[in-house]
């Protein structure tokens, strides 16, 4: 018989101790480790990363969005740093390139422990940023209505954040079943019809019904239009002459200027006949917007500012 106090059982206890530590050690770790699908493949990340580097205006949204605070990131296309939308949650991050052009140098220079990219990184690209940390390049066709949605659940798993980037989802698709409503109630179906125009200094562009500020206005009752004038695959048309902008007759138009260029063409445009000649100009529903967020943005915090947008056109406040 061993009593309690014998060295034999003291030494049993001991070890049965450490190897239930190292068990569920090993249980935690095998938890934090997930492999994720990707466009290059799959990529296995472990634990929460803490140094996030986004390559991307969405990733930045949707790391934001599921609670994490990126490190680094790259300018808004026409602006000089992240969308103004989004400075205040960013805070005081460090820009790392442009969306054509990745700096490498200040991408190491942040010893980022996962980085997180567009789905237009090419392989050549991924290469480079892969030797760097692992780098989570999204497989999801652009220009679908849940592109979106899909990413940020992407990005938010490869983060270890899974939950609140479902809670930010969540937001957004009550948001739009509230906008919904307001459309039904106060805009008759047959003039519904509109489309999203980023307005240059060479002219109106005209963005494809597929972009994510025209799949949210689809999401809340809107008809968007291109005309045809988009190519397939393309975000947007190329630049409209004063003699072509009957091409964007709509009942409603959403203007989106990236910087104040853009802002004095507009000015500019409002002076020309065949401009005051469109039934949306006629009729007081040219709904200027932030390109930054309109024409460049995607991901839930975007998403919750275009809807806001949506709601307060449509209700006149």
């Amino acid at each position: 018989m061993i009593h309690a106090n014998s060295t034999p059982l003291r030494q049993f206890c001991r070890q049965l101790f450490t190897l239930t530590l190292l068990v569920l050690t090993c249980s935690v770790a095998q938890a934090g480790t997930r492999t994720l699908g990707t466009a290059f493949g799959e990529v296995t990340v472990d634990g929460m990363p803490e140094r996030i580097v986004t390559l991307y205006e969405g990733a930045l949204d949707a790391a934001i969005a599921s609670g994490a605070e990126p490190v680094g990131a790259i300018i808004t296309r026409g602006g000089v740093s992240v969308a103004e939308y989004i400075q205040p949650q960013a805070g005081d991050i460090e820009i790392v390139g442009a969306p054509a052009e990745t700096n490498l140098e200040a991408v190491i220079a942040l010893q980022p422990d996962i980085i997180l990219a567009s789905s237009r990184t090419n392989e050549q690209q991924y290469r480079l940023l892969s030797a760097i940390a692992p780098t989570i390049v999204p497989d999801v066709p652009a220009y679908l209505s849940d592109s979106w949605i899909r990413e940020t659940r992407l990005f938010a798993r490869a983060l270890d954040r899974e939950q609140q980037a479902e809670e930010a989802i969540g937001r957004v698709q009550a948001r739009i079943a509230e906008v919904s409503a307001l459309v039904r109630a106060a805009i008759p179906e047959e003039q519904r019809d509109t489309a999203v125009v980023r307005w240059m200094p060479q002219g109106a562009l005209v963005m494809a019904p597929g972009i994510f500020s025209a799949t949210l206005l689809e999401a809340v009752g809107f008809d968007v239009r291109d005309g045809g004038i988009v190519k397939e695959g393309r975000p947007h048309s190329s630049p409209l002459s004063q003699e072509n902008l009957a091409m964007i007759d709509r009942s409603w138009l959403f203007l989106a200027t990236l910087n104040e260029d853009g802002e004095e063409a507009l000015e500019s445009a409002r002076r020309l006949p065949a401009f005051r000649r469109l039934q949306a100009v006629d009729s007081d529903r040219v709904v200027p917007v932030d390109g930054q967020i309109w024409s460049s943005a995607t991901g839930p915090i975007a998403a919750g500012r275009i809807l806001d947008d949506i709601a307060a056109a449509v209700t006149g406040q």
